[in-house]
């Protein structure tokens, strides 16, 4: 039997717990929506940014579009996020410093802060609420707090909910855990207040567009707006920036993240790309690892990786390997193909 086939018997036997973890989902959604269970809406404006999906949908990108355009439009020191730092070492409430790694706040977090840092306040913190209140206490002036990964976070809520879909696997399509990938039922879209449909191939036809605007509004909320983006890859980021090494014409890709195939789909079209090493999302590098990977670096040959492994990997790194050996990390953008300038208004209208 073909491995996919394999799948599809597999994900028709398990389609009982699906429903069984579906109606758990349900009971606790109704709860909240019922009221019986308290929503907290904190003093802060929240946008929260999450999906319905496990995994791999861009949330750090679409983060990082969100805190690049309210920093244009809103005065410093007013902008945190927060997330839970997935697979860090800590536990509590913790506002990134200089001195912070991928174990005490988790890799996305360290992304952002090291991108950011300087006029955002990235805090980490698994139970949101107490986390937001410390927040507040902690920095007053904060105004805006941009939500990771919650949109399965009830206690929140927030004042903007954005949904994000993967263009390859959308949720219409889905079953709930462990019969598919969904976190809840499909009619857990209709919280969201804007769905981004992320992933998507540059020339998407309008046609198709519509098409799956159709789908998704059978389950979210009938005037709900459906935007659509791809991702833009920027040019190849030296891990050192005295390193003056030119970027090789071959690579070995390392990659820790969910979804990593349209990322080595692109590689394969600018580079000669030796191998892909693939580890699970989060992963947490060993210097073995890394030894194990640099000792195949050549002139011709060298390293390419993500922005969220580059910052647990450069930690690997000696300053001697740093300025010598050809390390570079891919940073990836949002870029909207439509529907752009009516999410922006929304964003305006949620914070003003």
């Amino acid at each position: 039997m073909h491995f996919d086939q394999f799948f599809i018997v597999l994900s028709i036997f398990l389609r009982p717990l699906s429903f069984l973890y579906g109606f758990v989902t349900d009971v606790r959604n109704i709860s909240y929506d019922k009221k019986w269970q308290r929503s907290q809406l904190p003093r802060q404006k929240i946008i929260s940014v999450g999906n319905l999906t496990v995994g791999g949908t861009g949330k750090t990108p679409m983060v990082e579009y969100l805190l690049t355009y309210f920093l244009g439009r809103l005065p410093a020191g007013t902008i945190g996020t927060l997330s839970r730092g997935y697979g860090r070492l800590t536990k509590g409430f913790r506002i990134a410093g200089e001195a912070d790694t991928a174990g005490t706040i988790g890799d996305e977090p360290l992304q952002l802060f090291r991108k950011f840092g300087r006029n955002v306040t990235v805090t980490v913190g698994e139970k949101r609420v107490a986390a937001l209140t410390q927040l507040e206490t902690q920095r007053p002036g904060i105004n805006l707090v941009l939500l990771d990964d919650a949109y399965q976070h009830r206690p929140v809520s927030p004042h903007l909910s954005v949904l994000l879909m993967d263009y390859n696997r959308p949720f219409y399509l889905d079953h709930p855990f462990p019969a598919g990938r969904l976190r809840e039922r499909r009619h857990g879209a209709r919280r969201a207040d804007v769905v981004v449909v992320t992933k998507c191939p540059d020339a998407l036809p309008e046609a198709k567009q519509e098409e799956i605007r159709r789908n998704i509004r059978a389950y979210s909320r009938p005037d709900t707006p459906v935007c659509f983006a791809g991702l833009t890859y920027l040019p190849p980021v030296a891990f050192s920036q005295v390193n003056s090494l030119p970027v090789p014409e071959k690579v070995i890709l390392v990659t820790g993240i969910a979804q990593a195939g349209p990322l080595e789909a692109y590689v394969r079209t600018q580079f000669s790309m030796i191998r892909h090493e693939q580890f699970g999302d989060h992963h947490r590098y060993s210097r073995a690892e890394l030894e194990r990977i640099v000792q195949d670096l050549r002139e011709d040959t060298g390293l390419l990786t993500t922005e969220k492994d580059w910052v647990k990997l450069s930690e690997l790194v000696t300053e001697a390997e740093r300025q010598t050996l050809p390390l570079f990390y891919l940073p990836i953008g949002v870029k909207f193909l439509s529907g752009e300038a009516e999410f922006r208004k929304i964003l305006d209208r949620t914070v003003n």
